[in-house]
């Protein structure tokens, strides 16, 4: 579970769609080999349209595009949205989806969750906004307030590894790809390695259902009882588990200023419900509470002493910490700690609601049943878990690049019309066994 850090890096906060769309956009536009995105929700809404439109003029141009969603989170894009994309050779590739039924969706558990982009091996983005426009403030009052990465140096060829090995095995390179990657890559790390003590210390952790069960929540746990002078945490889905309460609670008890920032205006009333829940456990401990009620809070940031700092896709409640696919970029750097940590202040100075002791305090003789349930609860379903829904998901791929209909034709393989529709058994762990690369709640 220990982080593999790697220095030389640089990276720059986003701060909800407005900075996050145009640049990602920007980047994507400028590739030149290759481009690979992962992403829970994509809609066919404005910022889902101009992405498509990106991906549809570099794939004219002959880059390498695939494209891996949820089949949960994105089960309703439409075939003519997919076949214009897949006719200039983008490879969209489908995770785990599965028919609906009475019009209501079934693959509820074990999603991929993670948002990530990476650009020709050069550029990445880690965070948790998703392609869909209520991540813009002009969506209204529903629009998410959230938060994503954007890193370049050696960190990137880690990220670069871990998303191509979750593409699907039929996806053979040729040789001269193999080569050209080799020497690139090669290249790019004697140039690295003159700065790798400079820089942004980053490491890029996942959360799978194999070996990488608990490697987000380790990372926050290690910060947690690091800390000696704050912690602030913002999270949109707030259920975490024991263990992590706990040190938590200790950090508060030892004088440490520990501050969450939590949904007062939730996209899913239930959720909040389930974190009050929680409040008075950790309000008698010290920990101070802050509901964010100007929009639903979305993000899932935190950062400790200005040192360290989380951005990803993670939550902490159940569904991430337990169940769902995950990606974080923890990264150590003054600037960029403090850019967050001011980020966050104002947003407890001008839109948050500080909770006080006893505000979810019951009366009568009941009073102590929910801590009870809860308690329990939460300590138990890490195992628990364990006995929910353990298939191995299907990663559906739709559309071939040309180069793979040209192998295909020599090969005698079907190229008519939906070749390049098939099925492969997706890898969520680490190839290379380190824990570095190492809802609906999106």
């Amino acid at each position: 579970m220990k982080a593999r850090w790697v220095g030389g890096n640089q990276a720059w906060l986003l701060e909800n769609g407005e900075a996050y769309f145009p640049r990602v956009l920007e980047v994507i536009a400028a590739a030149r080999r290759q481009v690979v995105i992962e992403t829970f929700i994509l809609f066919e809404d404005k910022v889902g349209l101009a992405l498509h439109r990106v991906l549809r003029e570099v794939g004219r141009r002959g880059v390498q595009v695939d494209l891996t969603v949820d089949g949960y989170g994105s089960s309703d894009l439409s075939a003519p949205f997919l076949a214009a994309l897949t006719e200039v050779g983008v490879r969209i590739h489908l995770f785990d989806p599965k028919p609906k039924i009475f019009g209501l969706r079934r693959n509820l558990f074990r999603r991929m969750h993670r948002k990530i982009v990476v650009v020709d091996g050069e550029v990445a983005f880690v965070g948790g906004i998703n392609f869909s426009a209520d991540h813009l403030a002009d969506f209204g009052p529903m629009a998410k307030q959230d938060y994503a990465v954007e890193v370049r140096g050696p960190i990137v060829h880690t990220i670069h590894r871990f998303v191509l090995s979750m593409l699907p095995t039929e996806r053979r390179r040729t040789l001269r790809e193999i080569l050209g990657g080799w020497i690139e890559r090669r290249w790019r790390q004697e140039q690295d390695g003159e700065h790798r003590g400079e820089g942004v210390q980053a490491a890029f952790v996942v959360r799978d259902n194999h070996t990488h069960r608990n490697d987000i929540e380790h990372q926050y746990r290690v910060a947690f009882r690091a800390a000696r002078r704050y912690v602030y945490v913002a999270n949109a889905y707030f259920f975490p588990g024991y263990r992590l309460l706990r040190d938590m609670r200790r950090a508060a008890r030892r004088g440490v200023q520990v501050s969450l920032i939590l949904q007062g205006e939730p996209d899913m009333p239930i959720m909040r419900v389930a974190a009050r829940m929680l409040y008075e456990h950790l309000l008698r401990a010290g920990v101070r509470i802050h509901e964010y009620c100007e929009r639903p809070l979305h993000g899932k940031v935190a950062v400790v002493d200005g040192e360290w700092a989380t951005v990803g896709s993670s939550n902490l409640d159940p569904l991430s910490l337990s169940l769902n696919l995950e990606a974080n970029l923890m990264l150590r750097d003054r600037a960029f700690a403090e850019d967050l940590r001011q980020r966050l202040d104002r947003l407890i100075a001008e839109h948050c609601k500080e909770m006080e002791p006893g505000i979810a305090r019951n009366s009568g003789p009941w009073r102590f049943v929910p801590s009870f349930v809860v308690f329990h609860f939460l300590r138990r379903f890490p195992s628990w878990a364990t006995w929910l829904p353990m298939h191995e998901p299907e990663l559906r791929t739709v559309g071939m690049r040309p180069d793979d209909r040209e192998r295909s034709s020599a090969t005698g393989s079907p190229g008519g019309p939906g070749a390049g529709i098939g099925v492969a058994t997706l890898r969520d762990e680490d190839p290379e066994g380190e824990s570095g690369p190492q809802h609906v709640m999106h």
